[in-house]
């Protein structure tokens, strides 16, 4: 399932348990080492609520084995924190929570952007938010608000950077080149050799709000089409609908090279 980065309310037990049970399993796999503490991600729900972070949505992967145990992610949000735009371009900071309870994954927390003016979700990739992780052998309260103090503290980085996108103007060739680039994150370059699409098309805003040639009103037209299948491309004689992501594993990965490709226009 694909991430619900706009919803604005928390989520209680049996609508997080409803997303992704595997949150609230209660011991490891069968097959972890002994060296393996178990500790289960809805621990890290309570500790984050005491941070003052609720849930506002909740995914798991698939299980071809191993039910119950499999990665899920959370995202969190804290109400009380914001970044308000001049514009009205209004930017909500999220935390995005991903474990498993198979041995293979520490708890990893990234850092998102949720814009109002489109109910959009981002999710942040530079080195400032590289991946914060806390592996399951000695977990404690003290760790987890270290990670987070230290993901709020960056949020400053986060308005430098929307702001420089902000101030990075774009001609038609810049704006048709990210576009580009851009497919070539989503379909792999070898892919999109195949592939025939009038790059206009995802250059061209869906509401006024994102009308304008500043990067970061490029970008977000971008990411959400390439997001949402929001656009049509022709493979042979056959003209398709593009697809919209669906797994979070995906939905993260895009987002987060999509930005790195954005940092990459920006002026200094």
């Amino acid at each position: 399932m694909p991430l619900d980065l706009n919803n604005t309310t928390f989520l209680g037990r049996a609508e997080i348990k409803e997303r992704a049970s595997s949150v609230y399993t209660t011991t490891g796999a069968p097959d972890t080492s002994e060296k393996y503490s178990h500790i289960p991600t809805d621990r890290i729900i309570q500790d984050m609520e005491a941070l003052g972070w609720g849930v506002v949505d909740a995914k798991q992967v698939r299980a071809r084995k191993g039910e119950g145990f499999q990665k899920h992610l959370v995202v969190f949000r804290n109400n009380d924190l914001f970044i308000e735009g001049a514009d009205g371009d209004d930017v909500f900071p999220q935390i995005l929570l991903t474990n498993s309870h198979d041995g293979k994954n520490s708890f990893t927390f990234t850092a998102g952007l949720f814009r109002m003016v489109c109910e959009n979700g981002l999710v942040i990739s530079t080195q400032e938010f590289e991946n914060m992780r806390i592996r399951h052998f000695g977990y404690d309260f003290g760790k987890l608000q270290q990670v987070i103090t230290g993901m709020v503290e960056a949020l400053p980085l986060t308005v430098a950077s929307m702001n420089r996108f902000k101030q990075t103007q774009l001609g038609q060739e810049q704006m048709l080149d990210f576009a580009q680039k851009a497919l070539e994150v989503r379909f792999g370059a070898e892919q999109t050799q195949n592939i025939t699409i009038d790059l206009r098309e995802l250059i061209t805003p869906t509401r006024d709000e994102d009308r304008g040639s500043d990067l970061w009103s490029v970008f977000n037209v971008i990411q959400e089409k390439l997001m949402h299948g929001m656009f049509n491309y022709q493979t042979g004689t056959k003209m398709r609908k593009a697809r919209k992501i669906k797994n979070f594993k995906q939905d993260i990965e895009l987002n987060a090279k999509l930005f790195e490709l954005a940092n990459e226009y920006a002026v200094n």
